[in-house]
């Protein structure tokens, strides 16, 4: 039987709508998309990409630890930008994150985020190790 459980990470902005930080389903978490944002849900980085890539990046490994992983077990990430012209700048950031691990990816332009004045969102999906 599959198992599922729901991850709220302390430190993390109340949700804004029906749905929690991450998903633990069997071996894998998927972590909704992470926006710029304080535990107040106030903007970080306004008009700064690479500090809101950041904060992005802080907020994941938070809710990465929660389920026991880490940037190395991430196996796909998804990147929304509102201007694709910044994908260099963000690109600095998660190699410095992401180190040698390179997981599959996508990156999205949109027009818009849920959070004024927020450049990027990014959701993941990680592979949670087994406990030995």
């Amino acid at each position: 039987m599959s198992q599922r459980r729901e991850y709220r990470v302390e430190g993390q902005a109340e949700p804004i709508s029906h749905f929690t930080d991450a998903v633990q389903a069997g071996e894998l978490l998927f972590v909704s998309g992470i926006v710029p944002v304080d535990e107040q849900r106030e903007l970080v980085g306004e008009g700064d990409v690479v500090a809101q890539a950041r904060c992005v990046f802080e907020n994941m490994r938070q809710v990465l630890a929660a389920a026991g992983c880490t940037f190395a077990d991430v196996v796909k990430v998804t990147v929304f930008l509102i201007e694709i012209a910044d994908r260099p700048l963000v690109n600095t950031v998660r190699q410095e994150v992401f180190g040698e691990t390179r997981p599959a990816s996508t990156l999205v332009e949109v027009p818009a985020l849920v959070i004024p004045g927020a450049r990027i969102e990014i959701e993941c999906i990680a592979l949670v190790p087994v406990p030995a």
